[in-house]
């Protein structure tokens, strides 16, 4: 991922300086492991320990430049590290990776990495979901318009929207901490997974003490369905962001104007036209969404791979663990930012609500004549003709509200009386359930009104 997009913070879980502390952990704590269980001798894990440790302590980029310069030669990523760390660890290294295979490493590392991570993602989903809880609480009284297929429908409450968005998030989480289970695992099997050249019990020493579980069943590597469904938990989150961004989008349209990005002082919209406010943030966050979804369809085609390994998966890896993590971190901590200090403008929900003459009671209007004792479809008829008659001749000479069209009809005139109607168009009969829906996603019900 590009810097543009990249916290320092995850940026550095994938860090050849971190990838390279995880590998010499996995040496180190194998060989203890091996001493243990008496494959080498312990004062060789000791020295193998104590002198990795202080090698890695003071790694610079020289030693960076050193394992580049031996891979140039090996080009064998692993092999050019363990030469280095022979280097610093003197003769005892003949005992670091013996009866281990290269992926021994390299997954067990993968799956280090991507725990890390995922517990960095999963702080990112707390602090967006306490400020989605806020902001719900916050208009859970706050009157504004729902919309079906982008057209007016009934009255909603706003916050109740972001209480959906909350709910969703929180399910993301859920999906998110399965998919950490998921990958948290440890392969060292040896070349092919038969632990031919190496105790099971060493891999179950390492898993221990790394916080992964021994694969089941490892071939030569992990078996990449558990990648797999990782991204698709990824690629669910980020279509979550965008849901949410595309709502925002769709709010701060000059002709709906009824929530907006906030606007930093000195902040430009445009350099051709300086009244511009762009939602610029939520337009990025779908961009963004798409690319952590892109990279479902490697993670997929990187299950099938020919017997017990190849290594068609690693190029993909290579790019989408860190630009897929990188990405969804920045982009969840954008859309929590943007959250927190997004411009809410109830007076312009409750315009948006009455802008067209009162047709959007419509459905508590039908209940209203059918309870009247109108049959059903009768009362369909005559709620549609008065709607139809106010949209149409809506900001025209002669148009008339909703209301003064039904009461202007004969077949409602005299049937059902002005207060029953005029509690069938007061929009605050669509926030009496609120309570249980907020009981129900939040576990408390907040304050009974604005």
């Amino acid at each position: 991922m590009v810097p543009r997009y990249t916290r320092p913070v995850m940026a550095a879980i994938w860090s050849p300086e971190n990838r390279y502390r995880i590998w010499f952990e996995i040496e180190a704590l194998a060989c203890e492991a091996m001493a243990r269980y008496g494959a080498i001798p312990e004062e060789s894990a000791r020295t193998i320990r104590e002198k990795g440790d202080a090698a890695m302590a003071a790694f610079t980029q020289a030693d960076l430049d050193r394992i580049d310069e031996i891979e140039a030669v090996t080009r064998h990523d692993v092999i050019a590290f363990l030469t280095w760390l022979a280097e610093k660890v003197g003769p005892d290294s003949r005992f670091v990776h013996l009866g281990m295979t290269s992926s021994d490493v390299l997954d067990t590392c993968l799956s280090v990495q991507m725990v890390q991570a995922t517990d960095l993602l999963l702080k990112d989903l707390d602090a967006l979901l306490e400020a989605l809880k806020g902001r719900a609480f916050e208009h859970k009284h706050t009157l504004t318009i729902g919309r079906s297929h982008a057209i007016h429908a009934e009255p909603t409450s706003f916050g109740l929207k972001l209480a959906g968005h909350y709910a969703e998030f929180a399910r993301n989480r859920e999906r998110l901490l399965r998919a950490r289970e998921e990958i948290a695992v440890c392969a060292i099997s040896g070349a092919v997974g038969t632990y031919a050249h190496i105790d099971p019990r060493v891999e179950e020493y390492v898993a221990e003490k790394l916080g992964l579980q021994p694969e089941g069943v490892s071939t030569q590597i992990i078996p990449r369905d558990r990648h797999a469904a990782y991204f698709c938990a990824l690629a669910v989150i980020a279509s979550g962001i965008e849901r949410l961004a595309v709502e925002v989008r769709h709010l701060q349209r000059s002709e709906v104007r009824e929530a907006e990005e906030f606007f930093h002082p000195g902040q430009k919209g445009s350099s051709a036209m300086p009244h511009k406010r762009n939602p610029v943030l939520s337009e990025n966050l779908t961009g963004l969404a798409r690319l952590v979804r892109s990279h479902v369809i490697p993670a997929l085609e990187n299950v099938a791979l020919w017997h017990e390994r190849d290594i068609s998966h690693s190029s993909v890896e290579r790019n989408i663990c860190p630009d897929g993590t990188i990405g969804l971190d920045f982009a969840l901590v954008r859309l929590t930012g943007m959250m927190e200090k997004l411009v809410v403008y109830p007076d312009r929900m409750q315009a948006n609500i009455e802008s067209l003459g009162g047709v959007v009671h419509s459905g508590e209007v039908l209940l209203a004549l059918a309870r009247a004792g109108i049959l059903r479809e009768d009362a369909y008829r005559i709620v549609q003709r008065n709607a139809m008659e106010t949209w149409t001749k809506l900001g025209q000479p002669d148009g008339r509200t909703f209301r003064e069209n039904l009461d202007a009809d004969p077949e409602v005139a005299g049937r059902v009386p002005a207060e029953v109607l005029d509690a069938a168009m007061d929009s605050r009969a669509h926030l009496r359930q609120l309570d249980h829906t907020y009981r129900r996603v939040f576990g408390e019900t907040g304050p009974k009104s604005a």
